[in-house]
């Protein structure tokens, strides 16, 4: 009797234990899924620039957004904070430091640290609304050095849009094929609209395991109404693993702007290659080919522009990237050649190529 009554506390004291312990790991699976929907990640990087034949003393550089400073140089520090919920979610994103002062340049007062600030509406499993201010959607490469294979950036990245303010829809048209459509403020005006104009955005993609396309489109006034015309931008991304080892992005872009009076439409058009090889799990190289040309004084102080406002511009970039754990480093060689004069030498005296060299340095976190 004693033996039966022992052993039945015992079972009892058994599953009491079983569901303090059942009831602790629901507890604690819980309050982990709730922390799961906040995430924290971002980079800090910097990076050494020197020009060979050319003065070293912030004259002379390619005209192009970032890593164009001589000598031992600051990029950015960056913070992104997200929350990720069933059906809604937001992310802040700060920058800090000369590359992100570059980057958020239309802002002015707090805002200058803000490159994102948005929310955004799971509505369906197919649809998906996002209101505020995110990074452009056209273009090859970002403004985060983490997204980018090059440390250095390319022209049609440099002079297309870098982030918009509004409100864009997303849609899931299938497992594969996707689209986007967007009003805007005029590109980079971040805070607010100067202008009672507005810019309107879409997208058609497609991505498969191996690679993805989209094909992106911008049109409106970026600017005063009769002062300046609408802007139309056509532009388009891809990238495909060719194999286990070799990966080959593509971007091409055209925009024109059409002129208030008499004259034609001004604008720029490019396209670049993007040959990547993994030579080991630490180690890869790749090659950014660009050819950008200016038509009809489409952009200035960009690349030097003959009597009709015609120039061009052919870039290589060769880079290497090697992981140490989340630290990556990119040594690369870059040279310019315009059509006309833009450069100049140690001497001072006007000349159509340059030739630099760029370490860059990422901490990702």
């Amino acid at each position: 009797m004693k033996t039966k009554t022992v052993t039945t506390l015992f079972k009892k004291v058994c599953l009491f234990s079983l569901a303090l312990i059942s009831f602790s790991a629901i507890a604690q699976e819980e309050e982990k899924k709730w922390f799961d929907n906040f995430s924290v990640n971002g980079s800090v990087d910097g990076y050494f620039r020197y020009n060979f034949g050319a003065q070293n003393d912030n004259s002379t550089a390619p005209a192009t957004s970032f890593a164009n400073q001589s000598g031992f140089a600051l990029g950015m520090a960056n913070l992104i904070v997200g929350y990720e919920g069933e059906k809604v979610g937001f992310v802040a994103d700060l920058v800090f430091g000369p590359r992100g002062e570059d980057a958020v340049f239309l802002s002015d007062g707090s805002s200058q640290i803000v490159n994102q600030l948005y929310a955004y509406w799971n509505v369906t499993e197919k649809f998906k609304l996002t209101f505020g201010n995110f990074n452009t959607f056209l273009g090859y490469e970002v403004i985060s050095p983490t997204g980018n294979f090059n440390y250095s950036t390319s022209y049609m990245f440099s002079y297309g849009p870098f982030s918009h303010t509004g409100l864009k829809a997303d849609f899931a048209l299938s497992d594969k094929w996707s689209a986007m459509v967007a009003i805007m403020n005029p590109t980079d005006y971040t805070e607010n609209n100067p202008f009672d104009t507005y810019i309107f955005g879409a997208q058609v993609g497609y991505a498969a395991d191996n690679g993805s396309a989209y094909l992106n489109f911008r049109y409106g006034n970026e600017g005063e109404p009769g002062l300046v015309g609408p802007t139309f931008q056509v532009d388009l991304t891809t990238g495909w693993d060719l194999s286990e080892k070799f990966y080959l992005g593509v971007n091409t872009t055209y925009l024109t702007t059409e002129d208030q009076g008499d004259a034609d439409a001004s604008g720029f058009y490019g396209v670049a290659l993007y040959p990547q090889v993994k030579a080991t799990d630490n180690f890869s190289i790749g090659l950014r080919g660009e050819y950008f040309s200016v038509f009809n004084g489409g952009l200035v102080d960009v690349v030097g522009l003959d009597g009709e406002g015609d120039g061009s511009v052919i870039a290589a970039t060769l880079t290497g990237s090697y992981d140490i754990g989340d630290l990556t480093l990119k040594p690369e060689l870059r040279l310019d050649s315009t059509s006309e004069d833009f450069f100049s030498d140690n001497d001072g005296d006007a000349t159509k190529s340059l030739s630099s060299f760029v370490l860059g340095a990422i901490y990702k976190f």
